[in-house]
């Protein structure tokens, strides 16, 4: 079982889930309806191919030194082939739905192209080229704004990439309105900081190579005191304010702010130093814990 649990949250398996989990929760809050199974698994596929990439393409490495990096290596030839594998069922995938819709395809507005693209192609500098590793530039290299590149990938992937392919279903050409907006706000910010946490873990290395992250330049009191638990302080008194504004149902509220709470208490925990499974498992837990609670405020409790 443990063996199991390593091959999910190394093999970023989990990433996946974490990825269709919050499309459902974001799609339901905007009160779209869900898309075809197929996109999903696309999403899912995607997900994981795209966040194993890095490692795949690094030195093989023997050492425990870093557990991921050594799982990695004694599984080589397994991550190849769920590569391969998720490779292919992401196109056959993407051809199911989109072959179909070519028409609707040509006739996307401007606006609808670039919210189609733009988090792909920043996704795709984030890494530099197609071999990480290999380029000579890439926003990786700039400490500081990592959290929020990712933040920002993940916020329009799994909150207006949803819409966009309902509206080609359709096609509509609506634009996100001021719910989607929010709602890209609120996982902007939440994921962001969830990368901030992360960068806690790198502080050492980080430090070592010169690599300028938020957690290198404030150090690790200041970003977990004066960033990480006043912005989510703020998220979630924005969100009780929006959600009091809307008049959303006591209990929607309360079951909404239990992922903002246990940011605060995840992020406090780690002013004591934490293994890579605590990381992966507790900290990108809480996407996870906030896309059930999303889902359930908005389908349960009317």
């Amino acid at each position: 079982m443990n063996g199991f649990i390593r091959a999910i949250l190394f093999g970023n398996y989990f990433y996946g889930c974490c990825a269709v989990a919050l499309s459902v929760e974001a799609t339901l809050q905007q009160q779209y309806p869900l898309n075809p199974p197929q996109y999903y698994l696309l999403l899912f596929c995607v997900t994981v191919v795209y966040y194993t990439h890095a490692y795949i393409a690094e030195p093989a490495q023997s050492d425990g030194a870093n557990k991921r990096t050594a799982w990695y290596s004694r599984h080589r030839r397994f991550v190849r082939y769920s590569q391969l594998s998720l490779t292919v069922i992401a196109l056959v995938s993407a051809a199911a739905l989109l072959v179909p819709l070519w028409q609707n395809i040509l006739q996307m507005q401007v606006h609808q192209w670039i919210i189609l693209l733009i988090f792909p192609l920043v996704a795709g500098l984030y890494y530099g080229s197609v071999l990480p590793g290999s380029g000579a530039y890439n926003l990786r290299k700039l400490g500081w704004i990592k959290p929020f590149v990712i933040g920002f990938v993940w916020a329009g992937a799994v909150t207006w990439h949803p819409v966009i392919f309902h509206d080609l279903q359709n096609n509509l050409h609506s634009n996100p309105g001021l719910v989607g907006f929010l709602l890209f706000i609120k996982n902007f910010m939440f994921i962001t900081m969830l990368c901030i946490m992360f960068d806690i873990k790198d502080y050492a290395a980080d430090h070592n190579q010169h690599l300028k992250t938020l957690v290198v330049q404030l150090g690790l009191r200041h970003t977990l005191f004066y960033v990480l638990i006043p912005l989510t302080a703020v998220g979630l008194g924005t969100f009780v304010l929006y959600g009091v504004l809307r008049h959303f149902p006591v209990l929607r509220i309360l079951i909404n702010t239990i992922p903002f709470v246990l940011l605060i208490i995840v992020a406090y925990s780690l002013h004591r130093r934490k293994s890579i499974l605590y990381y992966l498992a507790i900290i990108d837990g809480l996407m996870l814990v906030k896309a059930v609670c999303g889902t359930i405020g908005i389908t349960l409790i009317k």
